[in-house]
């Protein structure tokens, strides 16, 4: 049987929880200048691990998984020097991305709130708001496109600085206790 007991929160997590709620507020003011910093961050990050597949790969000439690594690799290497090249369309790709899997996970929900009939509210609520989402986005794209990733990543970061405060950052510790 396990016990579960919340840890205190120290010093550092009130720290951390204001520095990230401040930050928050900060990168939801200036959304513009937080979808690009992230899609060059993400352009960046992709043209890395594509160089470091082909490297890795190389490792493996003769072995199972050589071509793979060395395609995949490849095509991420490609793919973050078009996201850095022209980070405009990228963000238009991302925020197409983004509005596309709003508006899956929306249908999915509804499709599933049909069958579960013990959740059928919250399921309905939130397949509701994810399809009006994915919706909004996929009509207004090059609108949104400059603005979503950005919002996106503030209210992430603002939702991390509240469950911080709130929580701490260890959350609750699980120990076993004696039989």
């Amino acid at each position: 049987m396990s016990d579960v007991h919340a840890t205190p929160k120290t010093a550092w997590d009130w720290i951390l929880g204001g520095l990230l709620i401040l930050a928050g507020i900060i990168l939801l003011g200036h959304a513009v200048i937080a979808t690009a910093v992230s899609v060059l961050f993400t352009a960046w990050l992709t043209f890395i691990a594509g160089v470091v597949m082909v490297v890795l790969s190389l490792f493996r000439i003769g072995k199972d998984g050589f071509w793979t690594g060395v395609l995949g690799g490849g095509l991420l290497t490609a793919l973050g020097l078009v996201m850095i090249r022209n980070p405009a369309a990228a963000a238009v790709t991302l925020t197409l991305v983004a509005g596309t899997m709003f508006l899956s996970v929306g249908v999915a929900r509804l499709a599933v709130a049909v069958q579960v009939p013990e959740l059928r509210v919250p399921l309905i609520i939130g397949g509701g708001i994810s399809l009006v989402l994915g919706l909004l986005v996929l009509f207004n794209l090059f609108t949104f496109s400059y603005t979503l990733l950005g919002v996106l990543l503030g209210v992430q970061v603002l939702a991390e600085g509240i469950a911080i405060l709130v929580h701490g950052r260890a959350g609750r510790a699980f120990t076993s206790a004696p039989a």
